[in-house]
Order: structure tokens, then sequence, then C-alpha cells
């Protein structure tokens, strides 16, 4: 199948540039850097990469494309179009509401690795994006906060780079049996090498099952044999199983017992970023992941643990005892939950009782019981849903080199509710942090995060809209810099 449609390089670097305006930033700290506007106008970018080409590889949620881009002068090449990949209209034919019977699921085209030997050998892209709307076989799918919600697949595949032409060619499917919906897909994508060999890391999210539009969508975060709300981990590389499928699920996956099972991890709400370090040789995992009405979490992703969702969300505190991680309120009345979210009766209980349960290294705004209580007698009056605290990090980058000072070994969350990246300084066993600080404030939605090679400048993406409101919904006119990737140099 075709992943390009010729276009005039003229329409393709219409509204990519960078701004000849040098504007400087001051952060907290002694640390300064200098920020330019690289691009703007992309439709929703989702996911940036610094390459080892020192390109900026970047994809477009809504178009279904994947961009190189030029850092010093904004130029751009479409290497992939996917477009015609998928079952549904574009976005801009649909809303994330069931109007017409058309549906937009959250994300679209969102996670992509890029093989670590790209240039050596190993010329593979790995993408995944939302295919197919299986909802076209459930009549009135969508038009009740009681039906079972917004169905999709989604599937990974793997691209070969032809770096002659600037294209990816020869889509190889991976994986086409993970499930999509118009709210927490997750989608983020990482290779991550294990004993010497590269493996493929994808973060599920659980759908948004419980929760708004999917309240009466069954939460199978805790379910094996479901890849919602999961961890799932991949072969790089076909093996020698005869099944295709099989071939590309690792035979030591933790969870692999009658079948080939590509869980890795369980229980988990909607990680939307990934991101390794090195540690004495060994890679850590990382994942940021939205929280309910609190308790955004970073995470370290280990075989065959169980990081609690739905039964414990953050630490194991109490701070929702007597609460579900979600409630919707149409519908509702005071003391009827109205969501398939299982009560918690005490989270302290529930991770005793789940088998190999992790909890957080860093749980963001751990909202008090009475608080968190406050919140649903609110949603299930009725009322206008109030503001609570909420970090809602999507994409995480580590940052491994010394040129900032006192910032090696420290991870970067996009935040798309408080317009900021947070840096977060690691400790000495990786096991916590010692240091957490906010920069690069502007009213956008940071989506994602990248590091270039020689550590003197970070990259991020942001969405046209500047809020949100579950699931997402665009204002573009409160976002100061729409579809952006912005470029910030330290200065030493």
């Amino acid at each position: 199948m075709s992943l390009y449609k010729g276009l005039p390089f003229y329409l393709l670097a219409f509204c990519f540039f960078a701004t000849a305006e040098v504007v400087p930033a001051q952060v907290p700290g002694q640390e300064k850097f200098e920020k330019r506007v690289i691009a703007k106008g992309i439709s929703d970018p989702w996911e940036i990469v610094f390459g080892p080409d020192r390109h900026l590889w970047v994809t477009e949620s809504k178009e279904y494309r994947v961009l190189r881009v030029d850092p010093a002068t904004g130029n751009k090449e479409v290497l992939a179009d996917l477009s015609s990949e998928k079952t549904f209209p574009n976005y801009d034919k649909v809303s994330d509401s069931i109007d017409g019977g058309k549906p937009a699921p959250q994300g679209g085209l969102m996670g992509m690795a890029l093989h670590p030997n790209l240039l050596n050998g190993k010329p593979f892209v790995y993408l995944a994006f939302v295919y197919d709307f299986e909802g076209k076989n459930r009549p009135g799918d969508g038009q009740d906060p009681h039906d079972q919600g917004f169905h999709f697949k989604t599937k990974i595949v793997r691209c070969t780079y032809n770096a002659e032409i600037k294209k990816l060619e020869k889509p190889e499917t991976v994986c086409d049996q993970i499930s999509g919906s118009n709210d927490h897909n997750g989608g983020r994508l990482l290779i991550s090498a294990i004993n010497g060999k590269a493996y493929l890391f994808c973060s599920v999210g659980d759908m948004g099952a419980g929760q708004f539009k999917n309240a009466a969508r069954a939460n199978y975060a805790q379910d094996l044999n479901v890849y919602e709300g999961k961890m799932l981990r991949f072969n790089t590389e076909p093996d020698k199983d005869t099944d295709r499928k099989d071939s590309w699920i690792p035979d030591d996956n933790p969870f692999n017992k009658t079948k080939q099972n590509a869980v890795w991890s369980l229980g988990h709400r909607n990680a939307q970023g990934l991101a390794e370090i090195n540690m004495n040789g060994k890679p850590v995992i990382f994942s940021s992941e939205h929280g309910p009405f609190s308790d955004d979490e970073i995470n370290i992703i280990k075989r065959g643990r169980n990081y609690g969702h739905p039964l414990v969300i953050g630490f194991p505190d109490g701070n929702y005892n007597g609460l579900s991680a979600g409630v919707t309120d149409k519908d509702s009345l005071p003391g009827k939950w109205n969501t398939t979210y299982p009560f918690i009766e005490n989270e302290q209980r529930n991770a005793k009782q789940l088998k190999n349960f992790e909890p957080p290294i860093k749980s963001f705004f751990a909202t008090d019981n009475r608080q968190l209580l406050a919140f649903a007698d609110t949603i299930r009056s009725g009322k206008k849903s109030p503001e609570w605290p909420s970090l809602a990090p999507s994409g995480i980058a580590a940052y491994t080199s010394e040129v900032i000072p006192g910032w090696k070994n420290s991870l970067l969350v996009s935040s798309l509710k408080q317009g900021k990246i947070v840096r977060l300084k690691l400790n000495a066993t990786y096991t916590g942090i010692e240091e957490e600080k906010d920069y690069f404030a502007s009213k956008v939605r940071y989506r994602d995060v990248a590091v270039s090679a020689d550590g003197l400048k970070i990259y991020a993406i942001t969405d046209k809209s500047a809020v949100t409101s579950g699931p997402s919904r665009e204002n573009p006119e409160e976002s100061t810099e729409e579809g952006a990737i912005i470029e910030f140099t330290f200065k030493r």
C-alpha cells in the first residue's frame, strides 16, 4: 500500500517556517534559554523525535502524516501519509461525538519509534494509529452515555525508511488487535533493549471506560486477556514462530501461557509518555500517566507488574476511599455512580491484594479524600464539572547530558493542562524525585518533548487547542502557538 501522496513542494512547506524573532526565556534557577518557533500550523502533532539524521520526526495525529523537519530552517518533507489506511473520514469532517454516524478517535496517528540503527542497517520506523471504526457494527453507539462507547481499532506497523527518496515504504503489521476509543488511547511507542536485544513497547489506555460517553464501557485494565489499560511488548523484528502474528510477540513475555500475549504490565489508565535512562548498563523505562481527578503518575515500567488502575489511584494512601476512578454527570443522581469503574472501599487493602502491585515514583496533586468526595458530589448532582488541579502529563523525554548544569538524569514532562515542561531530577537509584522545577510556561498544550543529541536544545510540540474537556474539545482561539514546533536553546 502507498504511504505517500505527492504534493507540490510549495504546498508542503507553506505553513512550516522558522521565525526570525528570538525570544529569551527566563526559568527558575540560573538557566537561560532562547526560544524559537520553528513551525506553526501542524495538524495536532502527537510525537516528536530528534532523529539520528539530526532532523525532527513528527507525527500529525489528525492528518495521519509523518513529517521530517529541518530544525534549522523549518523546511519539512512528508515521509508518509496514512490517511487512506483508515475506515472513517478525516477529522475536518467529524467531531468527537457521533454526528451523522461519523465518530472521531482520540489521537489518530499517535506514537512513533525509530530503530536505534535506523541509518546503520535497520531502517525501520514503527507507527501506532487508529485505523478502523468498529462502532459501525454497534447500532446506536455513542448516542447515549450508557451504551458501549466509541469502539475503534488501533494497529502498529513497521515501515522501512528509504533514505534516498526520503519516504517510508513497505509497511508491515506488527499488531492490529489493539482497541481504540474517543478517549484514553495511550498510543506512545518506545524501543528499549533488554539483555542487548531491542524490543518495542506500546502504551495502551483504558479507552476512557467508565466515564463520560464511555460510562457503560467495561474497564479491562486488570484483565490480562484484553490489551486495554496495558503496556505491551513486541519484537522489533519477527521471530521464527510459524504464525506471523505470534512472531511479533516475544516468547518470554511474562503472561504467555496458553497463547502468545503481548502484555508486559497491567493496571494502567492512560500512559501517554515513555522514555528510558540507562542505569549501570541496564535500561529503566519511565511512563507519564494521566490520573482521574488527581494523582497524575510517573511510573517505572517493570516486567509483569500491576500499576493498580482502577483499584489504586496514585499511591495507596486512601484518598480514593469511598470513590471510584471516575463518575459521569448526565442522568446521574447523588449516591448513584453510573459508571463501570469499581467502587474503591479501601486503596491500601486493594494494593495489598493485587499481585505484584507497583506504586508510582511520583504522584502529582494527590488531592485529599474530602475534596475528592466533594468533586464527585458536584459532578453527580448535574452541576457544572468542577476544576481540579492536574498536570495532565503527555510526552516525556530523558535528559542524560551534562551540558545543562544539574539536569543530568532528569525527566522532562510535557503538560497539556498547565502549559509548561516539568523537569524531574531523579535520585541516584532512580527510585524517586529529588527536585521538581517548571519551565517554558505559555498558554499552550505541550503534547510531547524531545532533546537534541548534544543536549543544548529542547524541542516541544503543541496542540491546536489550549483547553480540554473529557475528551478533548477544540478551542483554537485560546492557544498562543497552535500546532507548533518550538525550540528552546540553552545559553551557556
